[in-house]
C-alpha cells in the first residue's frame, strides 16, 4: 500500500503520476486522481472512470521495423563458412575442373593417378588402363614442351595427366599440363592448344 506517510519519495511519485495522468488523459483524469488522493490519502484504490483512458491501456507498444532490434550477421548465420578445400585430399578425381583445382590446392595429382611406368608394371602397354588398374588414370609423367607452346623459365618443368578417361576405352585427347611453379594448363586437342587455368604465366 502506498500513502503520503512514505515522505518525500512518495510525494515525488504522486507528483509524477499526476503529471503523467494530465499528459495522457487530460485535465479530467488529473483532477480525478487529485480528488481521490485528497479524499482517502492514498491512490491504491484509484481507478480511472473513463474506460478509454490511456492509463488503462496495457498492450505493449509495438516495435517498428526501424526501431526493432536487429540481429547481427553473426547471430543470423551461426555457422561460419567453411574454409576447408572443396576437394578431399584422399579423393579420386578425373574431371578437368576437379583435377586442376586439386593440383592448385595440394600441389600434386589425386591418388587415383599412376605414371606410365607404374602402369606398365601392371601389364599395360597403351590404350585404356581399366583392364589393368580399374579406377586409375595415367598421370605424372614429364611433358617436354618441345613445341614451345608453353612459357619457358629457368628451372621450370612440366608434367601431364589424362582427363576424363576413367572407364573409357581410350585415353582420348584431353590433358592437363602443370608446372613445378604453379602453372596449370588444359588442352582438349592433344597439345595443339592450351588454356591457362591457374597461375600467372
Amino acid at each position: 500500500m502506498f500513502s503520503f506517510k512514505h515522505g518525500k519519495k512518495l510525494s515525488l511519485l504522486l507528483t509524477a503520476l499526476i503529471l503523467l495522468s494530465f499528459v495522457l488523459g487530460g485535465c479530467s483524469e488529473a483532477l480525478e486522481l487529485i480528488e481521490a488522493i485528497e479524499q482517502i490519502g492514498t491512490f491504491e484504490s484509484y481507478e480511472p472512470t473513463d474506460p478509454n483512458s490511456p492509463l488503462l491501456q496495457t498492450e505493449p507498444i509495438p516495435f517498428s521495423s526501424e526501431t526493432a532490434p536487429q540481429a547481427s550477421e553473426t547471430e543470423r548465420s551461426p555457422h561460419a563458412e567453411s574454409t576447408l578445400p572443396a576437394l578431399e585430399e584422399n579423393g579420386s578425381y578425373t574431371a578437368k575442373e576437379d583435377v586442376s583445382l586439386y593440383l592448385h590446392t595440394y600441389g600434386k595429382l589425386p591418388q587415383n593417378f599412376i605414371t606410365k611406368g607404374e602402369a606398365r608394371d601392371l601389364g599395360w602397354e597403351g590404350g585404356s588402363l581399366e583392364p589393368y588398374a580399374k579406377g586409375f588414370c595415367i598421370g605424372g609423367d614429364t611433358f617436354g614442351n618441345y613445341e614451345g607452346l608453353l612459357p619457358k623459365k629457368s628451372g621450370r618443368t612440366y608434367r601431364e595427366c589424362d582427363i576424363d578417361t576413367l572407364g573409357k576405352s581410350s585415353r582420348g585427347a584431353k590433358r592437363i599440363v602443370y608446372s613445378n611453379d604453379g602453372l596449370i594448363y588444359y588442352t582438349d586437342d592433344h597439345y595443339e592448344s592450351f588454356t591457362l587455368l591457374y597461375g600467372d604465366a
